[in-house]
């Protein structure tokens, strides 16, 4: 079963989207299986990362712009190759598993849409397998 949703993200951050996702595995009825999210932007990212502080989802944006920083010397004429090396370094996909009916993710651990490019309108893709 697959779904698609759409959301809105800033410039530059973490949207939590473990409801959406859990919304989706509960709407596919399976009790056992795998729950695959999926990006289909090269600006953006998808990562599973902690809920609880806040301050991990600013230290992890800062921490990228400073491991990827914007440079003059990029070619790319978008000027956002800086976006596009931290989308292929997170990934555009998670794999989680579905353990009775629900997404077995740890108690301080949530999904994420990562935007570098923003802000924009983008959309994500949640596959569910199993039976």
């Amino acid at each position: 079963m697959l779904f698609d949703f759409r959301l809105s993200t800033p410039a530059e951050g973490m949207v939590d989207i473990t409801n959406e996702v859990s919304a989706a595995v509960r709407e596919s009825g399976v009790l056992e299986g795998l729950c695959i999210v999926y990006c289909p932007h090269t600006t953006a990212a998808i990562t599973i990362n902690e809920n609880a502080d806040p301050d991990v989802q600013n230290d992890f944006i800062m921490g990228m712009a400073q491991s990827f920083p914007e440079l003059n010397a990029f070619r790319h004429s978008e000027g956002n190759s800086d976006a596009h090396i931290k989308s292929s370094t997170i990934g555009a996909s998670e794999t989680i598993i579905i353990s009775g009916g629900k997404l077995l993710l740890g108690t301080w651990q949530d999904i994420y849409f990562c935007e570098f490019d923003g802000p924009r309108t983008r959309k994500f893709y949640v596959k569910i397998i199993g039976g």
